[in-house]
């Protein structure tokens, strides 16, 4: 069996395509708007303004920490080093987890858009919706497992037309809807004194969930040409237009939906805007986005899954047959398989829950917090490895130490304060999780200590 992943698959181009498709802005907005304007109201377009600054501390530190060391294991590699054992293998076990989370919350906007399109009448209708997205994610892991490079190309077309449908109905919903909004933005909706800690914190960690992501193309960084390189542009290029993206959309859905019409289209309010914005059947350019994306977006994230948990059984932190490559392909494919199999499982066991609106805002709570660990892990690494930065440039010691430090302290602030409103099943299942990654810990220090006797 191959034990190395291929080499020079992709380039910068497509680290670009990768980092906006790992954030899935269509996607992200459908499912994430209605929960973020359902916790601070007008002041969502701010909340994800400042995530977006916030995040940007953290895509400099994966960018000078990739500089010196390419790693499919990404902040789980760079955890390990800096900071020790124990954090950088949590680091890499949450973003497992949040991987894992992330298959229900992610395939069930693709089964609602899919019936949509197909049969709308079983649109609302759960189990309609968990068997429709089961099938997307049959499909994705069957296309994972065959290469990353023709899928590197067919994401970066995919994401070309999402962005070109999203920018178009942004732009026509201000000419349409701006003299006439219906919520009224003014610009102190977007002054930091306008929110109350409590508001901010739980802003910051559903906007978080809109720009988690984008760091694929780092997870990515061994397949790619120049990768010291490359890849950091590709995702510091990606959250730039991110944040000008998600803003942009949150303001023009707040002029053209009222409350009622946003706490209904729960994770299709980019087809709601759409619908008050263009004639039918052009609105459905936005079910269109919205498929193209979700597609984008599980590929990314399954990608993700198997790079890091490649990374980790090629340092024998998990199983060694993690780390096993397809001879033909050069693929993780049994951690690709593992992780369409638990996205089904997870998929099928949400249909008990109390409808989709609730199995969203749990998923994405969830991911929140454990993705304000695993990227504040990677921040604090920089600011420590990069310490001596302080006594260069100003430049150098902002973009290298000191804003990644902030950006890390504040999403370790976020992710605790927010947890603290979470009901007990939520609770249970962000903190168990993240608790499960002790077992494989604790053995592979044992196996370690063996070793050494």
């Amino acid at each position: 069996m191959a034990r190395e992943l291929k080499k020079d698959a992709l380039g910068l181009v497509h680290s670009v395509a990768l980092g906006v498709a790992g954030s899935s802005p269509s996607f992200s907005l459908s499912a994430t708007l209605s929960t973020l304007i359902a916790a601070v109201g007008v002041l969502a377009p701010a909340s994800l303004v400042y995530c977006g600054l916030i995040m940007t501390g953290i895509v400099l530190a994966y960018q000078h920490l990739n500089a010196r060391d390419p790693n499919a294991g990404a902040a789980y590699a760079w955890g390990s080093a800096i900071l020790g054992r124990v954090p950088g293998f949590m680091a890499g076990w949450a973003l497992l987890v949040a991987t894992a989370v992330f298959m229900v919350s992610a395939t069930i906007p693709a089964g609602s858009a899919t019936l949509m399109l197909a049969a709308p009448d079983l649109a609302d209708n759960q189990v309609a919706v968990t068997a429709c997205a089961a099938a997307w994610v049959v499909l994705i892991t069957v296309i994972l497992v065959k290469g990353i490079s023709l899928a590197g190309w067919v994401q970066s077309i995919m994401t070309a037309v999402e962005i070109a449908i999203m920018i178009a109905l942004t732009l026509a919903a201000l000419v349409k809807f701006g003299p006439q909004s219906v919520h009224h933005l003014s610009w102190h909706d977007l002054s930091p004194f306008a929110f109350s800690p409590g508001a901010f914190a739980s802003g910051a960690v559903i906007a978080l969930f809109f720009f988690w992501g984008w760091d694929v193309s780092l997870n990515l960084s061994e397949e790619t040409r120049d990768a010291d390189k490359a890849p950091g542009l590709g995702a510091l290029a990606a959250i730039l237009a991110l944040i000008l993206l998600f803003g942009g959309f949150a303001a023009v859905s707040l002029m053209v939906l009222d409350d009622e019409e946003i706490k209904q289209s729960v994770t299709s309010i980019v087809f709601a805007t759409a619908d008050k914005v263009f004639p039918r059947p052009w609105s459905y350019l936005a079910v269109l986005a919205l498929m193209l994306s979700t597609i984008g977006t599980l590929q990314c994230n399954m990608l993700q899954f198997t790079r890091t948990m490649f990374a980790l059984s090629r340092d024998g932190a998990l199983h060694g047959r993690w780390s096993v490559l397809h001879k033909s392909w050069r693929t993780p494919y049994i951690a690709t398989v593992l992780i369409g199999a638990l996205g089904l499982l997870l998929l099928f066991a949400s249909i008990g829950s109390q409808g989709i609106a609730a199995v969203m805002s749990a998923s994405i709570n969830i991911i929140g917090v454990l993705a304000a660990y695993y990227y504040g892990i990677a921040g604090l690494a920089c600011a420590i490895a990069y310490r001596s930065a302080l006594r260069e440039s100003p430049i150098a010691a902002f973009s290298k130490v000191i804003w990644p430090a902030l950006s890390a302290f504040a999403l370790f602030w976020a992710g605790m304060r927010v947890m603290e409103d979470f009901d007990r099943i939520t609770t249970l299942i962000a903190i168990g999780s993240m608790a499960l990654g002790a077992v494989p810990m604790v053995r592979h220090r044992r196996r370690q200590a063996i070793a050494a006797e």
